[in-house]
C-alpha cells in the first residue's frame, strides 16, 4: 500500500483526530499515483486471485462508506444535541463481508461496532434503507424503526438482527442458545420462523472474549459439540487489539481460541476486502454445513477512539495514532477501487462525498421528527399485559386426550386424587403444561432423570423423553442464555434454577438480556419463559446461604419481571397456568419461587392434621395476576400481609394471637410479589385497626419495603403497623438459620406490641 499522507497540522496535539481520518481518505486517493488495471466485469475477481468480484467489491465499499460517514456525522452533530450516541464502528467496516455472506434470515446478535455489516444486511431485503433507519436510531426518534427511540441499537426484524444493549459479552449466551434451539426445533417437531439450516451469527470484540459471559457461551458450545449435538453458531471476534484504553496483549486471541477442541478456528484479514472475503467465506460455510460452533477471528483495528469523548492523546502517543490510522481498512478498500479500475479518482471522491451528504441529509431528517415525550411512550413496551387474553389461555383445557395420555387415563387425573402437598402439585401442574403446550421445554441442573433435588421434576423426563425435559450442564448463565434461544425460536421454556442464590450468578441474563428485549426492540423481539426457582429460606437439616436464600430483591427490581411465589399446592398450579399465558400471549419472563421449605409441607397446626394438603385444581382454573388469597376475611382487629412461607407461620400465630389477645386475624397471601397489586394491599389495609408486615426475606430492600409503601400511599398510614423480618445477614447453618429469620414467636410478640 502507498504510504498515507496526513493531514496538516496532524501532529498538532489537540487535533480532532476524526477529522484526520477522514481527510486522511481525500487525501490517499487525491495523492494515488500507482498503475491501474483494466475495470473487472461484475462476475470478474475484483482483483486476481480474489475470491470477491467486482459488484461485490462495489456494494462492500459502499456499505462501508455509509458506515464511516454515520460514525462521522455523529461526531459532528452530537455537539449540536442532534445525535446522542457516538460509539463508532470505523476501523471495523470488515464485518460487512459476514454481513453479505451470511443470510438475513440468520439471526444475528451484534455489538456496537457494526454499522457496515447492518448497511451490507439491508441489501438482502430491496427497498429499505441503512441510512435512515441507523440517522433515527442515533437521533433517539420515536420513529427508529428498532427501538422506538429507546436507545442507539444495531437491530431490525425483517432481517432478523436482535436490538439489545448488551453488556460486555452478555449477549453470547442467548446466541449459543438460539444456534441449540434452531436443531432442538427439528427434534421436537416445532416449526421453526426462519429456515432449518440458518446459523446464528454473534459478534463481539477481542477484549469482551475474556469476560465471564464469552467464556460460559464458549464452553457450553464446546461442551455440545463434543457430545456431537448440532450448535451451528458464528462468533465473530472482532480483534481490533484493545478494549477503550487496555490493550490486548499480541497474539493473544489466536493463542487462546486457535486450538480450543470443539471451538472451530478461522481466521480473516477484516481490513482487506479482496483477502479477507474468502477466509470469511470459508467460515461462514464451515458453520452451515457442520453445524458446528464456529470462531472467526477477524482482524481489525480502531480509528477515532472508543466514543467521542474518548480523546486517544491523552493516553496515547501520537505515533501509535498514526499507525493505527495507517491501518484504517477504508484506505485499502480504496486502494484497491483504484488499483482494479473501478473507480477514477474523481469517481471515488464523488462517491465519498454523496454519501456524506446523505448520512448527513438523514440526520437532519431524524432530527426534525418526533421523540419520545411522555412516561406511557417510554414504557409502552415493556410489561404489556392483555388480562382478558391471558385469562383465556389460562384457562384453555383443550387437550384432554393429551392430558389422558400423559397421566394414564380418566382415573389417575390429579384432579380425581386425593389432596396433595406443594411439590406433587407443582410436578403435577408441569405434567399439564407440557401437555398443553407441544413446544414447551423443560431443563436445568439434575431435572431429568433424578426429577430434581426435591423430586419436583419427577417423571417428567420419562413422559416426555430427552427432547423435552433435559439436564444442562452446571452453570446458570447458559441456563438462561438457552432458554432466551429457544424463545427466540418461539418455543416456550422453563428453565429451572437450582436455589435463588445460583440466580445471582447469572442475573445480567434476564435483567440485561431477556427483560429488556421487548423494550428495546418496541415490542418486536419478546423472551417469553416461566423461570422455576427453589428459593427462601427455613429447610431443616440442611442449608447455610446457598440453600437458604431469601433475597427476593434482585428479582423484583427488574422492570417488567413478574414475580409470583405460592404457598401451597393448588395456587402454585394456578400460578404456573397464568404465567404460562402470560408467556405465551404477552411475551412475558417470568419468575415462579417455590418456597423450598414448604415442598413436602402436608400440615399446619399439629402433625398428622393434612391441613396443608389441597385438592388439585382442574385444568380450566388459573388465577389472575396480582390475585391474593384471603384467610378469614372478615376479620380486621390484625391483618397481617406475607407470602411463601411467610403464610402458615402466620396463620399458626393467628391462633395464639386470637387466643391471648382476642383479636380476629386476618392472613393476607401475596401470592405475586412483582408487580405488587398496591390498590389490593391498600384495600385489604383500609378495613384493619393494626397491621403486620411479615417479610421472610431481609430487613433492607425486601418485598415487605414495598407492601408499607402501598399501604401508606394508599391512605393507610395511620393504621398502628409493625413489621417482622429476617436480618441483614447471609443464613448460618443448622438450627442457627432460625435466629436470622422471623418465627411464630416473632409474629406474636410484634402484635403484642401492636395492642
Amino acid at each position: 500500500m502507498t504510504a498515507i499522507p496526513f493531514a496538516l497540522g496532524a501532529r498538532h496535539k489537540g487535533f480532532n483526530r476524526a477529522e484526520v481520518v477522514d481527510q486522511n481518505f481525500l487525501e490517499f486517493v487525491q495523492l494515488w499515483q500507482r498503475e491501474t488495471r483494466a475495470a473487472p466485469r461484475d462476475d470478474e475477481a475484483v482483483l486476481p486471485g480474489s475470491a470477491l468480484d467486482a459488484r461485490g467489491f462495489r456494494e462492500l465499499l459502499e456499505s462501508q462508506l455509509i458506515s464511516r460517514h454515520l460514525d462521522l456525522m455523529a461526531r459532528v452533530l452530537r455537539v449540536q444535541n442532534k445525535v446522542f450516541y457516538t460509539i463508532g464502528s470505523s476501523g471495523h467496516e470488515g464485518n460487512a463481508m459476514v454481513a453479505r455472506l451470511a443470510r438475513h434470515t440468520d439471526p444475528a446478535f451484534l455489538h456496537y461496532r457494526s454499522g457496515a455489516f447492518m448497511a451490507e444486511r439491508f441489501r438482502k431485503i430491496p427497498g429499505m434503507d441503512p441510512v435512515m433507519d441507523s440517522a433515527l436510531s442515533f437521533a433517539a426518534s420515536k420513529d427508529d424503526p428498532a427501538s422506538g427511540g429507546r436507545h442507539k441499537v444495531w437491530g431490525s426484524k425483517p432481517l432478523w438482527v436482535l436490538p439489545q444493549t448488551s453488556t460486555i459479552a452478555s449477549h453470547l449466551p442467548k446466541a449459543l442458545g438460539t444456534a441449540v434451539a434452531i436443531e432442538q426445533a427439528r427434534r421436537i417437531g416445532h416449526q421453526l420462523p426462519i429456515p432449518d439450516d440458518s446459523i446464528t451469527i454473534c459478534s463481539f470484540g477481542d477484549a469482551s472474549s475474556n469476560h465471564a459471559s464469552a467464556q460460559t457461551a464458549f464452553n457450553t458450545a464446546a461442551w455440545t459439540a463434543y457430545q456431537k449435538l448440532p450448535a451451528p453458531v458464528l462468533f465473530v471476534c472482532e480483534d481490533n487489539g484493545i478494549g477503550i484504553s487496555v490493550k490486548t496483549p499480541s497474539g493473544w486471541v489466536a493463542s487462546n481460541y486457535q486450538h480450543r477442541a470443539n471451538l472451530d478456528y478461522f481466521f480473516a484479514d477484516g481490513l482487506d476486502l479482496a483477502e479477507g472475503y474468502a477466509q470469511v467465506q470459508r467460515a461462514v460455510e464451515h458453520c452451515r454445513t457442520t453445524r458446528r460452533p464456529t470462531f472467526l477471528h477477524l482482524k481489525t483495528t480502531r480509528v477515532m477512539g472508543h466514543a467521542g469523548t474518548d480523546f486517544e492523546i491523552e493516553w496515547r502517543s501520537i505515533e501509535e495514532l498514526f499507525a493505527v490510522e495507517c491501518s484504517d481498512p477504508l484506505l485499502r478498500s480504496a486502494g484497491i477501487a483504484l488499483e482494479s479500475g473501478l473507480y477514477s479518482k474523481d469517481e471515488l471522491l464523488n462517491l465519498y462525498e454523496a454519501t456524506r451528504k446523505r448520512c448527513f441529509a438523514a440526520a437532519e431528517d431524524a432530527d426534525s421528527r418526533h421523540r419520545l415525550t411522555s412516561l406511557d411512550d417510554v414504557m409502552a413496551p415493556l410489561a404489556p399485559y392483555t388480562p382478558a387474553a391471558v385469562k383465556a389461555e389460562a384457562e384453555r383445557a383443550d387437550y384432554a386426550d393429551r392430558r389422558l395420555a400423559v397421566f394414564g387415563g380418566e382415573g389417575k387425573l390429579p384432579e380425581k386424587l386425593p389432596p396433595r402437598h406443594l411439590a406433587i402439585q407443582i410436578g403435577q401442574a408441569l405434567h399439564d403444561l407440557l401437555a398443553k403446550y407441544p413446544e414447551a421445554l423443560l431443563f436445568g441442573e439434575d431435572v431429568a432423570q433424578k426429577g430434581g433435588v426435591y423430586t419436583v421434576t419427577k417423571g417428567l423426563n420419562k413422559t416426555f423423553k430427552g427432547s423435552r425435559v433435559f439436564n444442562t450442564l452446571l452453570d446458570e448463565t447458559m441456563i438462561l442464555g438457552l432458554a432466551q434461544g429457544y424463545a427466540n425460536m418461539g418455543m416456550l421454556p422453563m428453565p429451572e434454577i437450582q436455589y435463588l442464590a445460583y440466580f445471582h450468578n447469572a442475573c445480567d441474563q434476564i435483567r440485561g438480556e431477556a427483560a429488556s428485549l421487548q423494550f428495546f426492540s418496541n415490542g418486536q423481539y419478546r423472551n417469553p419463559m416461566v423461570m422455576r426457582v427453589a428459593s427462601l429460606g427455613y429447610q431443616k437439616g440442611f442449608g447455610g446461604h446457598f440453600h437458604n436464600d431469601n433475597s427476593i430483591t434482585a428479582l423484583r427490581d427488574i422492570p417488567g419481571l413478574v414475580v409470583g411465589c405460592p404457598s401451597r399446592g393448588d395456587d402454585a398450579a394456578m400460578m404456573l397456568r397464568t404465567l404460562m399465558a402470560l408467556a405465551k400471549v404477552d411475551g412475558r419472563v417470568c419468575a415462579f419461587l417455590e418456597p423450598i421449605a414448604l415442598y413436602m409441607t402436608k400440615d399446619l397446626y399439629e402433625a398428622g392434621d393434612g391441613q396443608w394438603q389441597f385438592d388439585y385444581p382442574a385444568p380450566d382454573q388459573a388465577m389472575t395476576l396480582g390475585e391474593g388469597r384471603v384467610y378469614n376475611e372478615r376479620a380486621n382487629d390484625l391483618v397481617v400481609f406475607t407470602f411463601g412461607n411467610g403464610v402458615p407461620m402466620a396463620l399458626r400465630a393467628a391462633r395464639t394471637i386470637e387466643a391471648e389477645l382476642k383479636w380476629q386475624v386476618r392472613v393476607v397471601d401475596l401470592r405475586w410479589l412483582a408487580p405488587l397489586n398496591d390498590a389490593f394491599i391498600a384495600a385489604q389495609a383500609r378495613s384493619a385497626r393494626r397491621i403486620l408486615v411479615l417479610d421472610e426475606g431481609r430487613k433492607s430492600a425486601g418485598v415487605g419495603e414495598g407492601v408499607i409503601t402501598a399501604i401508606v400511599e394508599g391512605g393507610c398510614g395511620a393504621t398502628p403497623l409493625r413489621r417482622v423480618v429476617g436480618a441483614d445477614t447471609f443464613t448460618p447453618l443448622a438450627s442457627a438459620a432460625l435466629l436470622v429469620l422471623p418465627g411464630v414467636d416473632d409474629v406474636v410478640a410484634a402484635a403484642r406490641k401492636l395492642g
